[in-house]
């Protein structure tokens, strides 16, 4: 695994991670900008996020003996990231295969006016995923929206953790974090 984290590693500075002056969707500032999305978007990218991601994931059912359904977050950013792990799950493990699933910022305006897209039922137990985690407000908003609908958040996957407090207020909400990277640890601070 440690091949694979470095070699995610160097995909994410060279594609995701750039330095300057920007406004996050927080509307903090910060002198760092990690896009996720075209990393997790990369045939290569995804494969890596999902071995790395489903090995994390798998360490920490087997570890607690969790009986998890699926796996999913908000949209856009979770989706690649949700779907590369169930992916890998499915090839590695297919007795422990995950589900996958998207949130949408809002529940949709027609239809069934679900908030939840997907291979998600009220009951499920399931894995919470965000990109990339600053404040912690899209991760909990999901969280939220999960429960409404009747699941059980076991933990929550993430990409990158900023190390600006969102870990601290999700687990605040009793949900623990599993990072793959840190910002600490993607800039070798």
């Amino acid at each position: 695994m440690l091949q694979t984290a470095s070699a995610l590693k160097k995909l994410l500075l060279e594609k995701s991670v750039r330095t300057g002056s920007f406004t996050l969707a927080s509307g903090k500032q910060s002198d760092l900008y990690i896009d996720c999305r075209v990393t997790a978007m990369d045939p290569f990218g995804a494969l890596l996020i999902g071995d790395l991601g489903w090995h994390a994931v798998r360490s920490k059912i087997h570890s607690e003996q969790l009986k998890i359904d699926a796996i999913g977050g908000m949209t856009l950013g979770a989706d690649p990231i949700s779907l590369a792990v169930g992916i890998a799950s499915a090839s590695k493990n297919p007795s422990e295969a995950l589900q996958v699933f998207t949130v949408r910022k809002e529940p949709k305006g027609h239809g069934a006016g679900k908030q939840i897209e997907g291979n998600f039922k009220s009951g499920d137990t399931i894995i919470v995923v965000d990109d990339v985690i600053t404040t912690g407000g899209s991760t909990l908003k999901a969280i939220d929206a999960i429960k409404r609908e009747g699941g059980k958040v076991a933990f929550a996957l993430v990409l990158v953790d900023r190390e600006e407090g969102g870990r601290q207020a999700i687990e605040a909400r009793g949900v623990h974090v599993i990072s793959l990277f840190t910002r600490s640890s993607l800039l070798d601070e």
